[in-house]
């Protein structure tokens, strides 16, 4: 049993360090990676802060593949708010109704690609 367990973690792991998943990729197989850690890459847009939390600022933002969407929380500051982006982290998908779900993932880290590190951030 704790073979198993151990086994299922390792191949969890070596598929959050694979290949970024591509968005709609993800959408479209949401219940399979529901829980799951992933990596994904898209571009970042509609970025905001909600900084009525008690414990710290939440930023979250869309990451799209020009096809589909998915919504990014994190609870540390990304190092840039727009741009194309990879983001490691784990993956939600809520049921709020028959026809209709919340897809979100919960970023362990951001990594911009390119030149998409904000301005004001390359100066600290």
């Amino acid at each position: 049993m704790l073979v198993m367990i151990a086994a299922r973690v390792l191949g969890l792991l070596l598929v959050a360090q694979g290949a970024p998943l591509s968005v709609s990729d993800l959408v479209a197989n949401a219940e399979r990676w529901n829980g799951h850690p992933v990596t994904i890459s898209g571009t970042i847009s509609n970025f905001r802060v909600n900084r009525w939390r008690r414990w710290g600022p939440i930023y979250t933002f869309d990451l799209s593949d020009r096809t589909e969407t998915v919504l990014v929380t994190a609870f540390a500051e990304p190092p840039c708010q727009s741009g194309t982006a990879t983001v490691e982290g784990t993956f939600e998908a809520v049921k709020r109704g028959v026809k209709d779900s919340l897809k979100e993932i919960i970023a362990h880290n951001v990594v911009c690609l390119g030149d998409s590190v904000d301005a004001a951030s390359k100066g600290k």
